[in-house]
C-alpha cells in the first residue's frame, strides 16, 4: 500500500487507492465515476445518495435538536421552581414588612411561577416547538419584539463578559 513516488504533490508520500491522479480534476472524476455506474442511471444514482445524506443529517438535526430542547426544559423548570421556592420562602417576610396583602400576592406569585414551572416540565420538545410556532403565527411583534430584547440581553452580557475577561488581564 505504502507507495513512495517522487510525482506526487509536497506534503504526500503515498497515494491512496481510488484516489483522483495528479493533475486531474474533480470534473473528470465525477465523469469517471458516471462512466462507471452508467450513463442512465448515474446522475439518479447520485441524486439519490446526495438525497439519502441530506435526510440522515436533517435527522441527526432533529435529533439533536430534541435533546437540546429537552436539556433546556429540565434546566428552565428547575430554576422556575427555584424561584418559586425563594419567592415563597420570603412571602412571610413581605408579609410582615409590608402587609398581609402584598404577602398573599407573593405566594400567589410563587404558585403560579411553580404550575410554569410544572407545565413546562410536562412538555415535549416537539410540543414546545409547536407552541412557539403558533405563538410567532399569532403575535409576530410580540415575538419579534422578544427577539429583540433578547438579543439586547445577550449582546450585554458578552460585552460585559469580555470587559471582564480585559479587566482581569490588566
Amino acid at each position: 500500500m505504502s507507495d513512495n513516488r517522487t510525482d506526487l504533490p509536497e506534503g504526500t508520500d503515498t497515494v491512496i487507492d481510488g484516489a483522483a491522479e495528479p493533475g486531474t480534476s474533480v470534473v473528470e472524476e465525477v465523469s469517471k465515476v458516471t462512466k462507471n455506474e452508467g450513463s442512465g442511471g448515474s446522475r439518479g444514482a447520485i441524486a439519490d445518495r446526495l438525497r439519502t445524506g441530506r435526510e440522515q443529517l436533517s435527522t441527526q438535526a432533529g435529533e439533536k435538536a430534541r435533546v437540546l430542547v429537552s436539556q433546556g426544559l429540565e434546566r428552565t423548570a428547575e430554576a422556575l421552581a427555584n424561584v418559586s421556592r425563594m419567592v415563597g420562602d420570603t412571602a412571610s417576610g413581605i408579609e410582615e414588612r409590608l402587609g398581609p396583602e402584598y404577602g398573599d400576592y407573593a405566594r400567589r406569585a410563587a404558585s403560579s411561577i411553580e404550575s410554569a414551572a410544572n407545565s413546562l416540565a410536562e412538555k415535549n420538545p416537539d410540543e414546545l416547538i409547536d407552541d412557539t410556532r403558533e405563538f410567532v403565527r399569532n403575535s409576530p411583534g410580540i415575538a419579534l419584539a422578544g427577539a429583540a430584547v433578547l438579543g439586547f440581553v445577550v449582546a450585554r452580557l458578552v460585552k460585559s463578559g469580555i470587559a471582564a475577561n480585559e479587566d482581569d488581564r490588566d
